[in-house]
């Protein structure tokens, strides 16, 4: 079976924007490396139900969202004077497009209109005092993405928070809890359990993953546990980068940028625990963003500062991962997304 892949990247080197490729199921490789759509520095997509994208964008000096019809075709594109974006995600009930922009520390909020085009609806800034790591120097919004509930929630790297927003039909956000991680965690991003229960949010300072309960009554998070992604006698320089969690809810994977690795973990305890599986090389430099395929029998694993994919295999059983390739050219890839 062919999959496809779209890929996000910066545009500081040999990149020209999106690119796609393949991966065949059943010779286990990747293949057909194609521009999809030519874009500066798209370091994040998602796709609609209806099959539009949405990306990063930067147009002179200023950031925000581009959009594509299902041809990649260029739509239009909303910005604002500054930065762009670090992360958008797709609201399909509501049609909007969320976007958390790290420069600024702000959450922005696009309708969709009938044509698949966007336009602005809401932008939030988080002003909190910020954590003790050098990097915190202010908010730094890296996520903004749906709850099982439907509500918003934003990790906010600068303030150690998590914000959970009460969202409406036209995109007006109204905050409703905020949770304060441990100081120096630095939150990146964050999946949930399929049980909708837990949710482990991936510190990109501290290199932990935070176990944590959510209240669907109120839209607040309560720490039940935290787990370091790396050895114990790796103390260099690391980030912690993407986090997923496989459909059944059994495992959980994280990418280590500097130590360069995937970590697996056993989801024990109907969720509320984590028990170290695996630590992997990512035969690369830097892996910012990987994601399981659609059968969840492979890993694709993008690398920034090596432009190269590696292809894992992975055991449905026990988890783990074995090294299929690392060999597939992939310019300053930063996002894996299966289309």
């Amino acid at each position: 079976m062919l999959e496809k892949i779209l890929l996000g990247t910066y545009t500081r080197g040999e990149s020209k924007g999106v690119y796609s490729a393949q991966l065949d199921t059943e010779s286990k490789k990747l293949s057909n490396l194609t521009l999809a759509a030519k874009e500066t520095s798209p370091t994040y997509l998602a796709k609609s139900k209806a099959d539009y994208l949405y990306t990063v964008t930067t147009i002179d000096d200023k950031g925000g969202v581009a959009a594509y019809d299902p041809s990649f075709n260029y739509l239009n594109a909303v910005t604002e004077e500054g930065a762009p974006l670090c992360y958008v995600a797709v609201d399909n009930d509501r049609q909007l497009v969320y976007g958390a922009n790290y420069h600024k520390g702000e959450v922005n909020v696009y309708q969709i209109l009938e044509d698949g085009s966007l336009k602005a609806s809401d932008a939030v800034y988080h002003d909190e005092p910020t954590g003790p790591h050098e990097n915190q120097d202010h908010a730094h919004a890296h996520y903004a993405n749906l709850a099982p509930d439907n509500r918003l929630v934003v990790c906010d790297l600068g303030t150690d928070r998590i914000y959970t927003y009460d969202v409406s039909e036209d995109g007006k956000l109204t905050e409703v809890a905020v949770f304060e991680a441990p100081a120096g965690t630095g939150p990146r991003h964050l999946t949930f359990h399929p049980n909708e229960k837990y949710a482990y949010l991936f510190g990109e300072l501290d290199s932990t993953v935070t176990i944590l309960s959510y209240d669907k009554a109120t839209g607040q998070f309560s720490q039940e546990g935290k787990i370091s992604t790396l050895p114990e006698d790796y103390h260099d320089f690391n980030g912690g980068a993407a986090i997923r969690i496989t459909s059944d809810g059994k495992f959980l994977y994280v990418s280590n940028r500097g130590h360069n690795s995937i970590t697996v973990f056993t989801v024990n305890n109907d969720g509320n625990c984590l028990s170290f599986l695996q630590n992997i090389e990512s035969q690369g430099d830097f892996p910012r963003d990987f994601n399981l395929d659609p059968t969840e029998k492979f890993i694709v694993c993008g690398h920034q500062k090596s432009d190269n994919l590696s292809l894992f295999e992975r055991n449905e059983l026990t988890g783990e991962l074995k090294l299929i390739s690392s060999d597939f050219y992939a310019p300053e890839c930063v996002c894996v997304l299966f289309d």
